[in-house]
């Protein structure tokens, strides 16, 4: 096809073309002044503002379902965080700035925190820019951001789109997205598969472009401006995806379907989604804000909140994982100049062993009031010395599984020793890849080196399939990885025994495991292992399962 060809990272698979709806672009950043002539009655104005967003963003909830319904409610719950508007209203208060400015300024310091914690907190800051930029969009009266009506199919251009937004889009009209930045574990592309609208991210210069029209194909992240007029086209959609709960190839094959939860709130939509249990649950909410060490009553408290949805289920509860790059004001955490490879996850650990012996008393206590089959995994483990190490020290506290996590190069490469210190091990795909090719997750401009189907990135995860296999203990996954159905056949085919994800993802992934062979797996992960790139790695496995 002649015209104009950008490449992207594909994220949802299938082929559209249309005319192109572009999204407005962030608002700017609201004036520092002139100071309000009456602090009190500008700091009053912020929450019947955050309360307007609040009745809009659950209007929007009410009209869809299952995964955007819960993306919705909690972005209206992240404008209702009394948190948030207090520090917003002591702002005004106490230095005089417009209430807008303050909701901008109390927003990025929120988000500020989230980014420091890397990870899947990490991603939660454009949420808290999404929840800013429309409660200052109503303080000033303007229209909301976001993406716009739509009154004929459309494929949707953008710098970026914050999960509210892509949670409230129709299939009908969205014809593809296309995302300026954005990564391929991003929110955004998971709902994305889970609606069925083609889409790829990190398209470098397509706004640049500025094209009238776009042919995108979501497999490959080909994205095509003909120029000129481009008629409308939608992908071809089949029957609604169901699963039965339970996750299972067509063979009889046991692979685990699970959630990653952070919070009570998302262990409920887990279990009202059909989670088989927890692959991830992140302890850090239970620190972020905190400045100092929280009791063990406390940690037991929150802990319960989460588990007690998986009562007789599994949940893998992960400890605290933090550092020089995620600081908490009570570890006293010296700066370093390159806190990613620093003192961080089990190695601060290792230096403050009561943190770690607190919640681990913390977590058996919480397991024994709720029910759930609890074990526990140390992250940024890299050496079988470090692994036997936490293993010893779990089990001490009472702990009857533990395992260690493997986003470390060096720890996927001696994954068989690993394993013998160890009753399991989680990859987290999302660093694992961040790790092998130095590549910052966060950063758009690097989203293809992070992209999970590069090979080199399969190869090293063929190793631990291989070491669990040799050694007869579990190996799962818990990034993002797994949210994509033909690379869960991938992984399960690399001898991977769980597969943890979003909740978004877990009927398409359920539903795609039940309707494989295991031999159709293994000849999956047998191609994209061969492959020379991710594009050729996807498509030589999409073939080898059709």
């Amino acid at each position: 096809m002649s015209g104009t060809q950008l490449v992207g990272v594909g994220v949802s698979p299938g082929q559209a073309a249309g005319p192109v709806v572009r999204v407005a672009e962030p608002l700017p950043e609201p004036s520092a002044g002139p100071a309000p002539a009456d602090a009190a009655a500008e700091a009053a104005l912020i929450k019947p503002a955050a309360d307007a967003v609040v009745a809009e963003l659950n209007r929007r909830a009410a009209a869809v379902e299952g995964e955007s319904r819960v993306v919705l409610e909690t972005t209206a719950a992240m404008a209702a965080d009394p948190a948030l508007l207090a520090e917003a209203e002591k702002l005004v208060r106490d230095r005089g700035l417009p209430a807008p400015r303050a909701v901008f300024e109390a927003a990025n310091g929120f988000a500020t925190m989230l980014a420091a914690a890397g990870g899947y907190l990490a991603e939660r800051a454009r949420d808290v820019h999404d929840v800013r930029d429309r409660i200052v969009a109503t303080l000033l009266d303007v229209p909301m951001p976001g993406v716009p009506t739509l009154t004929a199919p459309s494929v949707l251009v953008a710098r970026d789109l914050a999960p509210a937004d892509t949670a409230g889009l129709d299939p009908a009209l969205v014809l593809a997205l296309v995302t300026e930045e954005g990564g391929p574990t991003s929110h955004t592309a998971i709902l994305a598969r889970s609606l069925g609208i083609p889409a790829v991210v990190a398209c470098r210069g397509v706004l640049a472009l500025d094209p009238a029209g776009l042919v995108v194909d979501g497999g490959t992240g080909l994205v095509t401006a003909p120029g000129g007029t481009v008629a409308a086209q939608a992908v071809a959609r089949g029957p609604k995806v169901e699963w039965n709960g339970v996750g299972k190839l067509a063979d009889g094959h046991r692979v685990k379907v699970l959630a990653n939860v952070g919070s009570a709130e998302d262990a409920k939509a887990a279990v009202a989604t059909g989670a088989e249990g927890v692959g991830l649950f992140r302890t850090e909410f239970c620190f972020l804000s905190a400045t100092e060490e929280p009791t063990v009553a406390a940690q037991r408290e929150a802990y319960a909140a989460v588990l007690a949805p998986f009562q007789g289920k599994p949940v893998i509860v992960r400890t605290l994982d933090a550092g020089a790059d995620k600081p908490l004001p009570f570890l006293n955490t010296v700066e370093e100049p390159n806190p990613a490879l620093g003192v961080r996850g089990l190695r601060i650990a290792r230096e403050s062993a009561g943190v770690l012996d607190r919640q681990l008393e913390a977590i058996v206590a919480a397991a024994a009031d709720t029910g759930a089959e609890v074990s526990v995994m140390a992250p940024m483990v890299a050496t079988a010395e470090e692994a036997a190490w936490f293993a010893e020290r779990a089990r001490a506290a009472g702990v009857t599984r533990a395992g260690v996590m493997i986003e470390i190069p060096a720890a996927a490469l001696a994954a068989r020793e690993v394993l013998d210190a160890v009753d399991f091990v989680s990859l987290g795909t999302n660093d694992l890849a961040q790790y092998v090719f130095a590549a910052d997750r966060m950063l758009g401009a690097l989203a293809t080196l992070n992209d999970p189907w590069q090979p080199a990135l399969l190869r090293l995860i063929a190793l631990v399939g291989e070491a669990a296999t040799a050694t007869g203990k579990p190996a799962g996954v818990c990034g993002e990885a797994a949210a994509d159905p033909d690379l869960a056949c991938v992984l399960t085919g690399l001898g991977l025994t769980s597969l943890s994800m979003n909740n978004a993802a877990l009927t398409q992934v359920g539903a795609r495991l039940a309707g494989v062979r295991l031999d159709a797996c293994q000849l999956a992960a047998r191609a994209a292992l061969a492959a020379k790139d991710p594009a050729h790695a996807r498509t030589a496995a999409h073939a080898a399962l059709h």
